[in-house]
Formats: C-alpha cells, sequence, structure tokens
C-alpha cells in the first residue's frame, strides 16, 4: 500500500513531465505505424513532394491539435473580437478597454502565446525528430531534389539522375553511385540527432531564463503553483453549484409560475476583471486575477464602512443650532 501511495505521490508531482513523455510516445509510435504500413515511397520524380508531405503535414496537424486542446488557448481567445469592436464604438470601459492596455498586458498576451504554442510543439517534434532517426520520410525527398542530384551525379552520366531517385527502393543503389557523400539514411539521422540537442538546450535554456526572472523565489513559486491549483478545482466546484442553484430557481419560476427570488451573480464587469491574464506583482503578492479581484472587493467594502462611521460621527445640524442657542 505504501508502494502504491508513493507512486500515486510521485505522478501527481511529475505529471507534467510525465503527460509530455506520454505525448512524445504515443507519437512515436504512430509514427512507427504510419511510416510502416502506410508510406511507400513512388521512387520517381514526385519524391520530393511526396516525403515533404508525411513529414511536415502529420507534425502540422499535430502542432493544431495541440493548441486545440490546450485551454490556455480559447481562455485567450474568447471575446477578443468582441473587445475590439467595442474599442472601435468606444463602448468598453476605460480599465477593459483594449484600446487602454498597457504594454505590460501586450506582453501577457504574448507570453501566453509562447507558451501555449510551446506545449503544442512537443508532438509535432516528437513525430520530425523520430522520423528524421528512421530516415524513411528524408531518404525519400531527398533524393527527388534537382539540387541533390546535382551534387550526387556531378560529371557523370544521365542514368546517375534516374538512379538516384530509385535508393528509396533499393538500398545498395546508394553504394553504386558515390562513396565520397554520407548516405541518405545517415544524413537522416544526423540531422534528427542534431534537432533533438538542439530542442534539449533550447527548453534547458528557456527554463533557466523562465526560473531566473520569476518576481518570487523557489518556495513562494511552488505555493503559487499549489494555490492556483487549488483555485481552479474550487472554481469548477463552486461554478458548478451556483449554476445548479441559478438552473433550479429558472425552472421552478417557470414551471410552477411563482415570482423568482433574487438571485446574486456575478457581473459582465466582473467575470471581465477576473478574464485577463495575470503578472504577478511584488507589493500586492496576488496569486491571480480572482485573488486581486478578492482584495478589490474588501478594500472597497472597508473604505465604505469608514465613510459610513464618519457619517455618523457628524454632529445634526439642528444639534448644533440648538447648541448654539443655548450658549
Amino acid at each position: 500500500m505504501d508502494k502504491l501511495r508513493a507512486a500515486l505521490d510521485f505522478c501527481i508531482r511529475y505529471q507534467t513531465v510525465l503527460g509530455y513523455s506520454f505525448v512524445s510516445l504515443i507519437t512515436a509510435a504512430s509514427e512507427y505505424i504510419f511510416s510502416s504500413v502506410v508510406f511507400k515511397c513512388p521512387c520517381n520524380s514526385w519524391n520530393m513532394l511526396y516525403g515533404c508531405v508525411f513529414l511536415i503535414v502529420p507534425a502540422f496537424i499535430l502542432f493544431l491539435l495541440g493548441c486545440m486542446v490546450n485551454p490556455k488557448m480559447w481562455r485567450l481567445l474568447t471575446g477578443t473580437c468582441y473587445k475590439n469592436c467595442c474599442c472601435m464604438k468606444n463602448c468598453c470601459s476605460e480599465e477593459n478597454s483594449c484600446c487602454c492596455r498597457s504594454w505590460k498586458t501586450c506582453c501577457q498576451y504574448f507570453q501566453t502565446v509562447v507558451l501555449v504554442a510551446g506545449r503544442a510543439l512537443v508532438a509535432p517534434l516528437t513525430w520530425i525528430a523520430v522520423a528524421l532517426l528512421r530516415a524513411s520520410f528524408y531518404e525519400c525527398a531527398v533524393s527527388g531534389s534537382e539540387r541533390v542530384k546535382n551534387i550526387v551525379c556531378k560529371n557523370k552520366t544521365e542514368d546517375c539522375h534516374k538512379m538516384v531517385v530509385k535508393i528509396p527502393c533499393d538500398e545498395t543503389l546508394s553504394k553504386k553511385i558515390s562513396d565520397e557523400f554520407l548516405s541518405f539514411q545517415a544524413q537522416s539521422q544526423l540531422i534528427g540527432w542534431a534537432l533533438i540537442g538542439i530542442i534539449t538546450a533550447i527548453v534547458l535554456l528557456a527554463k533557466c531564463v523562465n526560473q531566473s526572472c520569476s518576481p518570487v523565489r523557489y518556495w513562494q513559486h511552488k505555493f503559487w503553483k499549489v494555490y492556483l491549483k487549488k483555485e481552479h478545482k474550487q472554481f469548477d466546484i463552486k461554478a458548478k453549484e451556483h449554476a445548479t442553484s441559478l438552473a433550479e430557481r429558472n425552472m421552478k419560476c417557470f414551471f410552477e409560475g411563482t415570482a423568482p427570488k433574487q438571485f446574486q451573480t456575478p457581473s459582465n464587469d466582473n467575470w471581465q476583471k477576473i478574464s485577463f491574464p495575470h503578472t504577478f506583482n511584488v507589493k500586492e503578492q496576488h496569486y491571480s486575477r480572482i485573488h486581486k479581484y478578492a482584495n478589490s472587493v474588501k478594500k472597497t467594502r472597508g473604505n465604505n464602512d469608514r465613510s459610513n462611521e464618519g457619517d455618523q460621527n457628524l454632529p445634526d445640524s439642528d444639534e448644533e443650532n440648538t447648541n448654539e442657542s443655548g450658549v
């Protein structure tokens, strides 16, 4: 039982890494099945187009799917066109108007887009790297390139050009044509390993820059991540409860013909306030937009209470006149 609990704790702690590893594993398995069953190089003048399509198009589709399944993408795009229309008609408030957004807000949007794109690139880059290591797509595509034919068949007969396109279908032709160049499979594998090394270096560099530029230290950043997870979980729970209560009230009003009771629900302005990307401020220490909204409501109510207390402490005009006349 303790081992099972330890395994669950490990999975929860490293769920992001395990998720990316699972996506990469599924992508690699799909590429292996795809190249073994579906891919058949034509070994003619269509080699270049055929190989490039099998190498690039699936990767592009995986990138689009990665963007589609990322909730941050839709959170960023939802209502954007409506805000732009409101800006043109001057119907937005100054606080939420996209015309009045600062460069910090633009940087927040750009940072979110980069983060979404980076996560969506895991599957397509895995596809390309595995495809290059297997070398089937690259070998087919390069063998149809006229530039490669001219380099390989330099100072040789016209038959050499015809033999180059046949290399994917006959591996022995590569040795017959030229021993001065690496085979297409060796070139593909070298490019594949180089791509893996470059991607690993970029990811490590980006992680280091992101951590070093963090406005908080390690333990506070860890607390921040825990808070966001709990906040999202509580939001889902409260949203379901709130929506259920509102639906029950409306259904009761419709079917029973009773007057609807007063129901407190967030306004459109409040939804707008918690929908923008959030940047941590060291002075305020708000961990999310909802946290910032809650503190702003607290400050507003506190100011209202102070003003009410001040009004209550002021003497009435009649009492002042009475006191003056008595004196």
